[in-house]
């Protein structure tokens, strides 16, 4: 089953990056607030990372700040398209469905955290 983690990251401000395991590589979505509030949270896609991320926590090369881990766990992708990524977490904070969704204009997405009754 595939992995995620949640990781805090304070460069260049802080932020958290949202990493699903898919093939290879961690598909990657810096998240502009903490994952455990009811409310959207605004997304931005980032580039890919490698899957050692899924256990590090420590400094980035290049002066980038450090990762601590928030949370992590599998998760299950129940729809994967374009525009909309559902996927079903069984992390030690995040349980439950979440979806990132595309906005129209295609720059932006938002994560939508969801309870574990949905």
């Amino acid at each position: 089953m595939p992995r995620f983690v949640v990781l805090t990251h304070d460069h260049p401000v802080l932020h958290w990056d949202f990493m699903i395991e898919q093939g290879t590589s961690l598909r990657t979505w810096r998240l502009a607030r903490s994952p455990d509030v009811s409310a959207p949270i605004d997304a931005e896609a980032i580039v890919d990372h490698r899957l050692a991320y899924l256990d590090y926590e420590g400094p980035v090369s290049g002066g980038r700040g450090e990762v601590r881990r928030w949370d992590r766990g599998e998760c299950e992708i129940i729809e994967s398209t374009a525009t909309r990524l559902a996927v079903r977490l069984s992390g030690e904070r995040l349980r439950g469905v979440a979806s990132l969704e595309r906005s129209a204009e295609g720059s932006t997405w938002c994560f939508r955290p969801r309870s574990p009754s949905n």
